[in-house]
């Protein structure tokens, strides 16, 4: 099975740059969008094939997420069922016969990290989820985690040492949903590998000198680990500040 996500930044104006072509020619069992800025409504997308699960926030023009999958899923849950964090339509989980997915858009710390603290409770509300999803079967989770995790998933780690997405806290957190038995895909098969970001900022011309930071994420919970075949990074795509990342596993049907 190939799943894709892919942080979009406005779903209607990446449909402009070429989001079609990709998607028709990835064929993705499950694709995955955030930040899709936008309300019901307001995008008809004719994707033959799939079935389409989409998650609004309150506030217009902002976050939101969507998942595009070909298998019908068994159930569909929007949010994480705290009220506090499920105004932003951050989340869906999907459940399938031997695992969950789940696709998300995890708050941004802000600048001056005026959200770091709820950043915070979000890290361990959602990682208590997750959790207890695995405690009944396997988990995928996906999406822009907001957080560069090691010196080596971002150009210029030391002038962003206390910026949002590479502070201590946040990627303490990230630590910790690995101790708490998730694997980065990524690094699963790349340990090692430098220069290969997923975000790149629209200013100083970043993504032109590969000014970029590794954000976006596909995470397993380790009883999936025989069923992961590879792990990628579109570097090449276009049409967003991200580019979509990839994840193959097998059996999971």
């Amino acid at each position: 099975m190939k799943f894709i996500s892919w942080n979009v930044n406005g779903i209607r104006a990446c449909v402009t740059k070429g989001f079609l072509d990709f998607f028709k020619e990835i064929d993705a069992d499950i694709f995955c969008l955030q930040e899709t800025k936008l309300q019901e409504g307001q995008i008809n997308l004719e994707l033959d094939g799939y079935h389409q699960y989409w998650n609004y926030a309150e506030k217009k023009g902002y976050s939101g997420t969507a998942i595009f999958t070909k298998q019908k899923p068994l159930s569909v849950n929007y949010g994480i069922q705290i009220e506090e964090h499920d105004k932003e339509g951050r989340v869906i989980t999907l459940e399938f016969e031997n695992f969950y997915f789940v696709t998300v858009y995890t708050p941004n710390s802000q600048t001056e990290l005026k959200r770091l603290d709820y950043r915070m409770k979000w890290e361990d509300d959602f990682r208590n989820y997750l959790l207890n999803l695995n405690s009944k079967k396997g988990v995928v989770v996906c999406g822009d985690l907001n957080v560069a995790h090691k010196e080596i998933d971002l150009k210029n780690p030391k002038t962003n040492r206390k910026n949002a997405g590479f502070t201590d806290e946040e990627r303490n957190k990230f630590t910790e949903l690995l101790d708490s038995g998730f694997i980065d895909t990524y690094r699963y098969f790349n340990p090692d590998k430098e220069g290969i970001y997923s975000w790149w900022s629209y200013r100083f011309k970043a993504r032109e000198k590969n000014a970029g930071w590794r954000i976006d994420y596909f995470c397993t919970s380790k009883d999936l680990e025989e069923n992961l075949v590879s792990a990628y990074i579109h570097t090449e795509i276009l049409g967003s500040d991200h580019c979509p990342i990839e994840l193959i596993v097998k059996d999971l049907k």
